[in-house]
């Protein structure tokens, strides 16, 4: 046994980095500088070797990082999923603006003096004035019946204002009291909005925001836990150069660095990973979804993840890593009397 731990020390020597911890703690006394100094020498060490060790098992590194990164692009894809949706549903709120029928008496000097008071709430994003003409060759270009409607005497459509309502898919209450509101209004013979579409919208939105926040929650445990798992193994691994590293006076913080970066680099590359794969799959994607929108008539495009959520998605993966090495540790280390 003295044997193994002498050709352990002799391939990868614990000692020196010891060393530099030892100086560090005795340097209690000394200047700031002295301190900052050996702290960053002691923090670079552990950085770099623990992406040396990575990169020296290329074959594992990468079948743990290529899990980790389709764990994470699933869970970025649902979340542009929801915001894609959310976009889709932000065109569809002109289908779900209140019409304002005016009554026959009401003319079109006085319906333009009540949309622009219309337009004046501040709960009002739009407001749209159709006249009983620009009405009439509507219905005359859509219906089929221009020859029915050439021979009418008289124009029998009312003046009709659309209104569309700010934030109609977060405030369904503020929606319906409005609608009330605009009842009242004695040029108003009556007003329309399709309510029901409206709560099935709203409800069809916060299903996928509480699915894609579970999935995402779901998928952050299993990221957790696998890259807990590769950190016991590593730990498993330097078993001997853990305990040695103790008997020669290491802490408890200079036990966990290495495997704690070990983490950060998994997280890290795994989500930079993912971010290459999710925007891959929308590239291609990109175009054929664009299409059917225009062979629909919408205008959807395909909203990619920003520099912001990149940066949040990499932030929160290479925090998982650390989190989960951090777990591991303090669970083995105490249970092998070695924290």
């Amino acid at each position: 046994m003295k044997r193994d731990y002498k050709n352990r020390i002799i391939k990868d020597p614990p000692v020196k980095p010891v060393r530099q911890e030892i100086r560090q703690t005795n340097l209690a006394g000394g200047g700031l500088r002295d301190k900052l100094n050996a702290y960053r020498d002691l923090h670079a060490h552990a950085f770099f070797s623990s992406l040396g060790r990575l990169v020296a098992s290329p074959f594992t590194s990468i079948m743990t990082i290529a899990v980790l990164a389709i764990a994470i692009s699933l869970a970025s894809g649902f979340y542009i999923l929801v915001n894609n949706l959310q976009q889709l549903t932000g065109n569809l709120e002109t289908s779900n603006q209140i019409s304002l029928f005016l009554r026959d008496d009401v003319s079109e000097m006085h319906a333009n003096k009540l949309a622009n008071n219309v337009r004046e709430n501040v709960n009002i994003k739009e407001v749209k004035l159709i006249t009983r003409e620009q009405a009439l060759a509507d219905f005359k270009s859509y219906s089929g019946f221009g020859a029915v409607i050439d021979r009418l005497e008289e124009n029998p459509l009312p003046i009709v204002i659309q209104v569309l309502a700010k934030n109609t898919l977060d405030d369904k209450q503020e929606l319906a009291s409005l609608f009330k509101s605009f009842q009242q209004y004695p040029e108003v013979d009556f007003a329309q909005m399709d309510m029901q579409w409206l709560e099935r919208l709203q409800s069809i939105v916060s299903l996928a925001r509480l699915f894609a926040s579970l999935v995402n929650i779901l998928l952050a445990a299993a990221v957790l836990f696998i890259i807990g798992n590769t950190v016991r193994l590593e730990l498993h691994a330097r078993r001997e150069e853990v305990v040695i590293a103790k008997l020669v006076g290491a802490t408890n913080s200079f036990i966990y660095r290495p495997f704690l970066y070990t983490g950060f680099w998994i997280g890290f590359i795994s989500g930079v990973s993912a971010w290459f794969i999710v925007t891959t799959l929308m590239l291609i994607l990109r175009q054929s979804v664009e299409t059917l929108s225009d062979l629909y008539g919408g205008g959807l495009h395909l909203v990619f993840l920003s520099f912001p959520e990149t940066m949040g998605m990499i932030f929160i993966a290479s925090l998982l890593g650390i989190f989960g090495s951090w777990v591991v540790l303090i669970c083995q280390l105490q249970k092998t009397k070695l924290g």
